[in-house]
């Protein structure tokens, strides 16, 4: 038997690219310069990532300034004063406001894949934003001469378009991040939020073939950044059954910090599609301990008594640096609990037989 494992994304920056990034905002490095440094970061990633055993891969959005905000490089209309996002720790990340339309994205995530491909030959996976999580950018209040119907036609298409330029760029798999599901059910209990970002997520899966549905995920967690979640309080059961409304192919779930796993996933075999391929996380990214191969394996076979058939995998519950400033945990760590995911989850499958 073979079970499939993929990563979620992001691994730490090494200390010189951050520093090359703070560099370039401080204009003390040239954009030649600091794309070098980009480059020799994103060799050493992807080799790090196939020294894993992986079988696919991510270029660990070196690159990227966060998971959230690479559609919005470059955007001039857009103020600093958007949605507060507060973490359990206390600390808090913001999105900017849109101020003005149109709304366009200032980066595609088919330019990552084209780089990676520069430095390896393995299957690229590629990790894209939602357009739920985008739809926060416009105020509440609304914009003269932008209506938020135009607004949101604007967004599907160019979320549209963001997922085509991975695939033509060649991604075998593409990532939609959907970090905002549970945070969706806090801030609105009636879960009419929620539903509305269900909504636009389908409206983008709408636009895509039965084919290349297949091989568009959706990855939920409660957020991870600085080892702190922002809606670990909100039981899971209050998202899933929406999560599994939306059209997509594929689905990747933190599970390794949940504490009653198997109540859990008893929920998602009853409301997941048959369709639906689920990938459950064995590794915690907010641990900095490393995950023993033989821990992963128990985990992974505690999946296959609830989990009926073959339509699962194991993955990890989150990136581990989602914001580009995020250095709670050790690349090498990182690296180390990559490897753990796909040894263990190895020795499952062997014992399966």
């Amino acid at each position: 038997m073979t079970i499939a494992s993929e990563g979620v994304g992001s691994v730490p920056r090494p200390a010189y690219l951050l520093k090359a990034m703070g560099e370039l905002q401080e204009g003390k490095i040239s954009d030649a310069d600091y794309e070098a440094t980009v480059d020799k970061a994103l060799a050493e990633t992807l080799a790090g990532m196939e020294a894993t055993g992986s079988a696919i891969i991510t270029d660990g959005e070196q690159s990227k300034p966060s998971f959230a905000t690479y559609p919005l490089s470059g955007l001039t209309n857009l103020a600093s004063d958007g949605v507060v996002i507060p973490f359990a720790d206390g600390h808090t990340r913001q999105l900017p406001r849109l101020t003005q339309g149109p709304f366009v994205y200032g980066a595609y995530t088919g330019s990552y894949v084209t780089r990676a491909k520069t430095y390896t030959k393995l299957p690229i996976k590629q990790a894209v934003i939602s357009p739920s999580a985008m739809f926060l950018l416009y105020p509440e209040a609304g914009i003269a001469g932008y209506a938020r119907e135009k607004f949101i036609e604007d967004l599907i298409g160019e979320c549209v378009k963001d997922i085509r330029s991975a695939f033509d760029a060649g991604a075998q798999v593409v990532q939609i991040d959907f970090t905002e599901g549970r945070l969706a059910c806090k801030l609105d209990p009636s879960k009419g939020l929620l539903r509305t970002f269900v909504d636009l997520n389908n409206a983008v899966f709408e636009q895509f073939s039965e084919a290349e549905i297949a091989k568009i995920g959706v990855h939920t967690c409660p957020g991870g950044d600085h080892n702190s979640t922002h809606s670990a309080d909100v039981d899971y059961s209050e998202l899933l059954p929406d999560l599994f409304e939306m059209k997509a192919g594929r689905f990747y779930l933190q599970m390794a910090s949940e504490e009653d796993r198997p109540r859990i996933l008893d929920i998602v075999q009853r409301v997941r599609q048959a369709h639906q391929t689920t990938f459950i996380g064995v590794i915690d990214p907010c641990d900095t301990n490393v995950e023993t191969v033989e821990a992963v394996r128990d985990r992974t076979l505690e999946i296959t008594e609830h989990l009926k058939g073959t339509r699962f995998g194991t993955t990890d519950d989150c990136g581990f640096s989602p914001f580009g400033d995020d250095i709670a945990m050790a690349r090498a760590t990182a690296f180390a609990k990559i490897k753990a995911r796909v040894e263990g989850t190895k020795l499952a499958a062997a014992k399966l037989g």
